[in-house]
């Protein structure tokens, strides 16, 4: 459970999220009641539950990105879900329950692959062992006089100095089991996966003879020690609890399976559905998975939508009533614009610098440049739709195609993006309606 302070939740969250600091306040301050539940004693700490929050605001401003963010400062079990791919039970559509046995399936990776590194040493030494087995047959029984030890720890010398990489051995690895294609109706994804697991069972684990380099083996064979160290059972015990006390759901879109007042029917009767459907699990119920049950009541629930058509107060009133905490986040300016291609640690400017560099080709985004970009990002969004930052990325891609395309052509060139070469390649088309509704 991450130990940072608000402000530093905050702080680590300005490194990729420009803006919407209210947002970031309020995930920052839910994140630190888990560390500060875990410090209340029980009964008391069983009765705390998590406050959920609604982000409100247009796409592209970065509700996804706060709470993907946040999951990855706290190691914490993180899905994200599109409420308009749930119907209500009875309708041709995905299970909400199947929300949490998604976010369990994560939590299992994730552990897993916390053993698998933790023992990823030792490992290696297995691995090296099987190696050696290969380069240098003989017994290895402790009983028996061993008079090629010498040979073995020069081999061993030359294999950890990476003298032996290129010279092929056969190696036998495990074959990954067949898996049993399995049709079911929508809504039975718990039995297909349990009957996935009965015919994985059935099948007997298969190895399969590779002619590989010493270096390739080493990867293959110590990924498959490591997987044999770790105790499965131990990774699911894990896992649930995390799932459990960590677990992050953010469920975007929830606008869309509002109904708007006065309108309750068609379609609209199934959106109330699925928002009945929704408040078991945000409310605290049992959910049974392939690993155990989970109980929901500690998951961390962040809602978002844009609410254009609809308002918060269309949400049936049990699930207003779970979603107490109400954020809006604020549509982009240009200004804003200018920070995001720049700032952020994954910034733009800095994506596309280091894709073209690899050709051979120096980009040089002037201060002028980069405001231009912004300001035609904020036109185009304007006229057409607002998506935010996204638009950002059609503008780049635009921007640089030419070069792009051209650049394995050349080799140690600088291109200076200023102004003049943004309105040379966009101005038209940012002028342009009809070419830009298409086209940026």
């Amino acid at each position: 459970m991450s130990e940072m302070t608000p402000r530093e939740i905050v702080q680590e969250l300005d490194k990729y999220i420009i803006g919407q600091s209210e947002a970031k306040r309020a995930v920052a301050i839910a994140l630190r009641n888990r560390w500060r539940r875990e410090q209340v004693p029980p009964p008391l700490h069983q009765e705390i539950t998590p406050k959920n929050i609604l982000m409100i605001g247009p796409t592209g401003v970065g509700k996804t990105e706060i709470a993907r963010r946040l999951a990855q400062l706290a190691n914490a079990p993180f899905i994200k879900v599109e409420a308009t791919k749930f119907t209500e039970v009875g309708y041709v559509g995905k299970d909400v329950e199947s929300i949490i046995r998604d976010l369990t399936e994560t939590a299992v990776e994730m552990v897993r692959s916390e053993r698998q590194a933790a023992l990823r040493q030792r490992a290696e030494e297995l691995a090296e062992e099987r190696i050696l087995d290969i380069l240098i047959p003989g017994p290895r029984d402790s009983s028996v006089p061993r008079g090629d030890e010498g040979t073995r720890q020069k081999f061993r010398k030359m294999l950890r100095e990476g003298k032996l990489d290129a010279q092929e051995i056969e190696i036998e690895v495990n074959s990954p089991k067949g898996g049993v294609e399995i049709m079911a109706p929508a809504g039975m994804e718990e039995m297909t996966n349990q009957l996935r697991d009965m015919f994985a069972n059935i099948t007997p684990g298969k190895t399969s003879t590779r002619r590989v380099t010493v270096a390739e083996a080493q990867r293959l064979l110590t990924d498959e020690e490591a997987a044999k160290l770790v105790n499965e059972e131990e990774v699911r015990a894990v896992a649930l609890d995390r799932v459990q006390s960590g677990g992050i759901v953010f469920i975007d879109e929830i606008d869309k399976v509002a109904v708007r007042a006065g309108s309750q029917q068609g379609a609209d009767v199934s959106r109330e559905g699925v928002q009945r459907d929704l408040l078991p699990l945000v409310e605290g119920s049992n959910v049974s998975t392939r690993y155990g049950v989970v109980k929901t009541d500690h998951i961390l629930f962040i809602a978002s939508g844009a609410f254009h058509l609809s308002k918060p107060s269309d949400l049936i009133p049990e699930l207003q009533g779970r979603l107490p905490i109400r954020v809006e986040l604020a549509a982009l300016s240009a200004a804003d614009l200018v920070r995001i291609l720049r700032e952020p640690e994954n910034a733009l400017v800095r994506q596309y610098s280091a894709l073209l560099a690899s050709d051979g080709v120096e980009l040089h985004f002037t201060q002028g440049g980069v405001q231009r970009i912004a300001e035609i990002a904020q036109q185009v969004n304007e006229r057409v739709e607002n998506i935010g930052a996204r638009r950002l990325h059609t503008v780049m891609e635009r921007l640089l195609e030419e070069i792009a395309f051209t650049a394995p052509d050349h080799s140690d060139i600088t291109l200076e993006i200023n102004a003049a070469y943004v309105d040379s390649r966009l101005n038209d088309l940012a002028q342009d309606e009809d070419l830009s509704r298409y086209i940026l």
